[in-house]
This record gives C-alpha cells, sequence and structure tokens, in this order.
C-alpha cells in the first residue's frame, strides 16, 4: 500500500537520515512532501516550506525536527489532521506527542528507516 508522506525537516545532504529516509520512502513507491525551512527541491521531488502549502492528504508525518523547531509548526501539523506522526530519534517530546494523541492523532516513537526496512511501516 502506497502512503503519502510529509518529512518534516528534509533535507538535501545526503548524509542526513531525512534524506536517506526520502529516498528510502521513494524507493518503496511511497509519495512524498519533503517539508524543510527552504522548501527546496530533494530527490527531484518539488519541496515546501511549510505543511500548510501541501494540497494532500497526508497518511503519515515523519518528524526530523528537535522539540523546540517542532513546537512552531505543531498548529499546522495539527491542521492537516494526518494518521499518524513518527518521532524519529531526537525529535521526542511527551507534551507534544501527547497533545497529538488527545486529538486522535497515532504517535509513535521510532525510526521511520528501521520502519521501512522490517515492514512496519505501511
Amino acid at each position: 500500500m502506497s502512503l503519502s508522506v510529509a518529512i518534516i525537516g528534509a533535507s538535501h545532504k545526503p548524509q542526513r537520515y531525512a534524506y536517506k529516509v526520502q529516498k528510502m520512502l521513494m524507493d518503496y513507491r511511497h509519495k512524498v512532501f519533503p517539508v524543510s525551512g527552504n522548501g527546496r527541491e530533494i530527490l527531484g521531488v518539488g519541496g515546501f516550506s511549510s505543511i500548510r502549502d501541501i494540497n494532500e492528504r497526508i497518511d503519515t508525518i515523519t518528524l526530523y525536527v528537535n522539540p523546540v523547531r517542532h513546537e512552531p509548526i505543531r498548529n499546522d501539523i495539527l491542521a492537516c489532521r494526518p494518521r499518524r506522526i513518527i518521532f524519529n530519534p531526537g525529535t521526542e517530546s511527551g507534551a507534544i506527542m501527547q497533545a497529538y494523541q488527545e486529538e486522535g492523532i497515532e504517535t509513535l516513537e521510532a525510526c521511520t528507516l528501521v520502519m521501512i526496512s522490517t515492514g512496519q511501516f505501511g
């Protein structure tokens, strides 16, 4: 099953996990929406500077920003109403996760790369 995935904290640098996850998601034929401060194209996919700019339903958001940088975009993420949000290592925040759970959004503390590699992503 193909999912639509927003990568918040997307990166054009091949050594970054956000870049690696975008490549792997694309290899597995998921639709990706790279979101970064500069909205730059990554791996041939047009980028977005805000999740508000995505005009399609998002199944999953995978986070690659620390909790301090996450706080200002929390309301935009809530407005997006994804099915789930994956908090990759270094992005965890109990308070932020709880706020999403209270809105009915599934949250996971996990590594998206591992989830994809082990068949747990879909």
